[in-house]
């Protein structure tokens, strides 16, 4: 959740797919602010990318602006089906990313959206100073080129030192 729409009790919310149409359609949600709960979509449309929503109980703007960082969910089973080379991001997350050498990049921590294209946002342990960092990989053939959902890993032409 963004944050409000309007003065009465709209939210904005930014969705993690380009079609949204699962969000659209469900009409029971789970927000996880202040906890995790099930909160009933009354109307909700599509607005400039984003989503733009009325839910049962947020009857103001005070209300909506205090959802602001929550989470929306909804069941996978209302996930439209994919073809054979797209995937959710949330089935990317955790998977171990390596290189075509064997080496060990790092875990797909998150994704981001950087208009062109995806990003896989990949923790990784630096052997010099223990530490861990971020490394940004497009998610394009040009760089990615398997992803093994059932090995729980990626494979990409990426260098360690990137």
């Amino acid at each position: 959740v963004l944050g409000a729409y309007g003065i009465q009790g709209w939210v904005r919310i930014k969705p993690y797919s380009a079609d949204a149409d699962a969000l659209l359609n469900v009409r029971t949600w789970w927000l996880d602010k202040p906890e995790i709960r099930d909160v009933e979509m009354m109307q909700a449309k599509s607005h400039g990318g984003d989503i733009v929503a009325r839910l049962m109980g947020v009857a103001d703007r005070s209300a909506a602006e205090g959802l602001k960082g929550a989470v929306v969910q909804i069941s996978r089973s209302y996930f439209p089906p994919l073809s054979d080379d797209e995937f959710y991001w949330v089935d990317l997350i955790g998977l171990e990313v390596d290189n075509l050498q064997g080496e060990r990049i790092g875990t797909v921590t998150d994704l981001m959206d950087n208009g062109a294209h995806p990003i896989l946002k990949v923790a990784t342990a630096m052997p010099q100073d223990g530490k861990t960092h971020e490394c940004l990989i497009p998610f394009v053939e040009q760089f990615v080129r398997t992803v093994d959902q059932a090995a729980r890993k990626i494979t990409v032409d990426w260098g360690t030192d990137y």
